[in-house]
């Protein structure tokens, strides 16, 4: 019951998140809206309620198969795939190229900012 409990209010989150893109006409997929909103919720709860957590596992778990759909579709567009390999190979290394600079330039300035902001503190008791 308490699975259900989560999975119901990760869905109640997606379907606020894509009705709000519907309605605003924001130009972003629904379900990342949604998952930004849970993501804020929890930020500001502080910890994740346990069926959250519990469903969320179960779902992390599974998530190979849910690349299953992914991986079918790909065979079904084969042919234009090997017609355009290069392009997309280009696109597949400048992509991760750019996230892995992007990631480590922001682990770079969030770790200054935190040792930055842990640093002007002064120990308690002096």
């Amino acid at each position: 019951m308490n699975f259900l409990n989560g999975i119901t209010l990760l869905l109640v989150y997606q379907l606020v998140g894509e009705v709000t893109v519907r309605l605003l006409d924001v130009p972003i997929p629904g379900p990342v809206l949604g998952m930004v909103m849970l993501f804020v919720t929890l930020l500001i709860r502080g910890q994740a309620p346990e069926s959250v957590d519990q469903a969320s596992s179960a779902l992390l778990s599974h998530l190979s198969l849910l690349f299953v759909p992914a991986g079918v579709g790909m065979m079904v567009h084969f042919d234009r795939i090997a017609e355009e390999w290069v392009p997309i190979t280009l696109a597949l290394l400048l992509s991760t190229i750019v996230t892995m600079v992007a990631t480590a330039l922001i682990m770079q300035l969030t770790t200054r900012w935190l040792v930055g902001s842990h640093q002007g503190k002064e120990p308690d008791g002096d």
